[in-house]
């Protein structure tokens, strides 16, 4: 379990050159609260970069750093994991990033994108999006485990299973698979040389023992007619290898142009959706939204139409740039092809230049034996070819034993990578845990007195019934009913987390939870449940709601903003 101690951060948003300091592990129950833009979600957004880099909301990382003092921002972050203590230190202006164990400094990697490697994989076993399903509710920049991607919501099965470790051995075996291919097919190929040796040594043998003086004119006929065969081949080779090291070194630059090219395309596409998705956000607030959520005053239908016609305006001219992706990313597509195409051509160029040099090396070979026939006698030549026969038949059954090695190694992570992909023994581990999981989302939502069924199946897609049997979507809810769901979803992750003691944390923030859309009755429920919670767990509520949840938390801390600067009040 990650027990988070204590977070404090200076110089970060709106917080001036003073630490400000959170004990995360005081009290069971914390209101945070304060006016809109006093720094109550600062918290959030400095354990969240403390820990990964990024701030909980869409915050550029250069618009962290306070811009009146404009240096010296730092965030550091406190927490126990058994018996270890680790403090992660994180700033801006400069650049830091620390990770302390017990009050020693860990090896710093020499890229930090390895170091943050080894505080998720290694100390944690959390990573950016887990950590927002199993700690944070929130009503800005927080998505949903029902809004997510179904492979983004296997990741975050899969981490609080703990099952993300056989993804990692299928990486490993797959690797390890491939370097096996290689192997064999190497063994195959002195397999191919040493049958040829051992042929050409028999009929070498052979040919001595029937050797006499009529038959060297047919010896020297066998030596003319090598050397010409060698002459041949060598011809052969001269025309294949004309150009060659030019011409691959053509296609392998041209590749690596082309899957560059491909790259920024998937990264155009990639920025035109995220632009066709805010449209998408903006035009469905002007037709859902009556008032200003800020100001509170009406919006006109002229401001809404007008709103609207741009963002259609916009979304055509998006949607005509994406077509244009669409057929430079499908050309990009068709020249790679054709170009490895041209690559494997020249690389089976190679491979006959390759065999041609063994047949010249083998016929080399014969052409002195059989010279030395002709000059040497025979019955010493033929002690001698018997013992290199000998050794030849020795070398073929250690290669033939290392080749059934290699085909049982083979076969067997063949088989391991079957089990271990995740239609494999991960989705049969999920199995066992989906009753658990259904059953407990259910009860949360009943405890929120929304008496629907809710059931995830293995692709983790949601079918929502209601007393009446009438089939529902997440999406078809009202967001008060949204908000109770995802509550349930939180809940039941974070039991699921303790049960595998996986990503399991004392740690539980509510942003804003209780300033959206849940009403006096989903208040009053959700106040329920965080009062069930075990002992071990520390709640913080961001809200603007003083006056009604003042009371009911066991410690309260307000935000307050002094000549600009965010600070705790005394």
């Amino acid at each position: 379990m990650i027990k988070f101690n204590r977070v404090k951060w200076k110089n970060f948003l709106s917080t001036g050159n003073s630490f400000t300091e959170i004990d995360l592990n005081k009290n069971k129950s914390t209101l945070v609260i304060g006016p809109n833009g006093c720094g109550k979600s600062t918290m959030l957004d400095a354990i969240s970069f403390g820990l990964f880099g990024k701030p909980h909301r869409s915050i550029n990382k250069q618009q962290l750093v306070n811009s009146i003092n404009g240096k010296d921002c730092v965030v550091e972050v406190n927490f126990s994991i058994g018996q270890s203590n680790y403090n992660v230190i994180r700033g801006i202006k400069p650049n830091t990033f620390e990770i302390w164990k017990d009050g020693d400094m860990m090896n710093q990697s020499s890229h930090s994108k390895e170091y943050q490697k080894i505080l998720e994989q290694n100390i944690l076993k959390l990573n950016h999006k887990s950590f927002h399903q199993v700690v944070v509710l929130g009503s800005s920049s927080f998505i949903p485990f029902m809004q997510l991607s179904g492979g983004h919501r296997r990741s975050v099965i899969e981490d609080l299973l703990d099952i993300n470790v056989f993804s990692k051995m299928n990486v490993i075996l797959r690797e390890q698979t491939i370097k096996l291919k290689d192997e064999i097919k190497d063994l195959n190929y002195r397999i191919d040389i040493t049958k040829n040796k051992i042929t050409t040594q028999n009929k070498y043998i052979k040919d001595i023992k029937t050797l006499t003086e009529e038959n060297k004119k047919q010896y020297e006929e066998k030596i003319k007619s090598h050397n010409d065969e060698i002459a041949q081949h060598q011809k052969d080779n001269s025309d294949l290898s004309y150009g060659l090291d030019e011409e691959q070194k053509r296609i392998e630059d041209d590749l690596k142009r082309f899957h560059d090219l491909k790259n920024i395309n998937m990264m155009a596409n990639s920025e035109v959706q995220t632009q066709m998705r805010a449209i998408g956000k903006t035009a469905k607030f002007f037709e859902t939204t009556d008032n200003c959520p800020t100001c509170k005053q009406n919006i006109s239908q002229e401001i809404k139409d007008s709103a609207l016609s741009e963002a259609k305006i916009e979304a055509k001219s998006l949607q005509s740039r994406l077509t244009l992706i669409k057929d430079e990313y499908d050309g990009l597509v068709q020249d790679i092809d054709n170009w490895n195409h041209n690559l494997g051509s020249v690389r089976e160029r190679q491979m006959i230049i390759n065999s041609n040099n063994n047949i010249i090396r083998t016929l080399q070979n014969s052409i002195q034996e059989y010279q030395d026939f002709l000059n040497n006698d025979v019955s010493a030549d033929l002690t001698n070819a018997k013992n290199q026969l000998e050794e030849l038949n020795n070398e073929m059954a250690e290669v033939n034993e290392e080749k059934m090695k290699a085909n049982e190694t083979y076969s067997y992570n063949s088989a391991m990578t079957e089990m271990l992909k995740d239609t494999g023994i991960k989705t049969k581990i999920i199995k066992q845990y989906l009753p658990v999981m259904n059953t407990l989302i259910n009860q949360y939502l009943q405890v929120l007195d929304f008496y629907v069924h809710f059931d995830l199946d293995e692709e983790f897609n949601e079918t929502i019934r209601s007393r009446h049997r009438d089939d529902f979507t997440y999406e078809s809810f009202s967001e008060g009913e949204k908000q109770r769901i995802d509550l349930s979803l939180l809940f039941t992750w974070r039991q699921i987390a303790k049960m595998k003691n996986s990503v399991s944390t004392n740690l539980l923030i509510l942003d804003e939870t209780f300033d959206s859309s849940l009403d006096h009755e989903g208040v009053e429920n959700l106040l329920k449940i965080l009062n069930t919670l075990p002992d071990e767990t520390n709640v913080f509520v961001i809200s603007h709601k003083g006056e009604i949840l003042d009371g009911k938390f066991e410690d309260k801390i307000e935000f307050m903003k002094v000549k600009n600067f965010s600070k705790v009040a005394a």
